[in-house]
């Protein structure tokens, strides 16, 4: 297999809607390189654009001056992304629950939710400017 195995790379985008094209092209491209099981690659399209939407809007409010970081890595049939903004972080710890009745109805509120229930691994630092997420790339079961 001409895959490599270990491979990392990070880039910048600038704060706006738009620059989550740019993920989703990543992790598109990534799919077919390190041959991501399909139910993996959706649940790394959909946490890693979730938390790119938060950094941007919720983390750099859409400032076009500041800068979103992703950096991934592969290692074999694990990827860690790492999402950073240029914001003031926010209290991972104490987050409305979405499942709740009164936040069922709400438009917005559900990303960390996500995030957290379709990675393998969710780790917060810098007081929450930082996300890491790790995801196996095989939908394997372990015997």
């Amino acid at each position: 297999m001409s895959t490599p195995t270990k491979y990392s790379n990070t880039l910048e985008i600038v704060s706006e809607p738009h620059s989550i094209n740019i993920i989703e092209k990543v992790i598109d491209d990534m799919k077919s390189e390190f041959e991501i099981h399909e139910d993996s690659y959706g649940n790394i399209l959909v946490a890693v654009t979730e938390a790119v939407n938060n950094a941007i809007m919720h983390g750099n409010k859409c400032d076009s001056s500041k800068k979103v970081k992703v950096h991934y890595e592969v290692d074999g049939d694990r990827i860690m992304f790492s999402i950073a903004d240029e914001g003031l972080g926010f209290d991972y710890y104490n987050l409305p629950d979405p499942t709740a009745p009164e936040n069922i109805e709400k438009p917005s509120g559900r990303g960390v939710f996500l995030m957290k229930h379709l990675a393998d691994q969710v780790i917060f630092s810098e007081n929450g400017k930082v996300v890491e997420m790790y995801f196996k790339t095989h939908n394997d079961t372990i015997a």
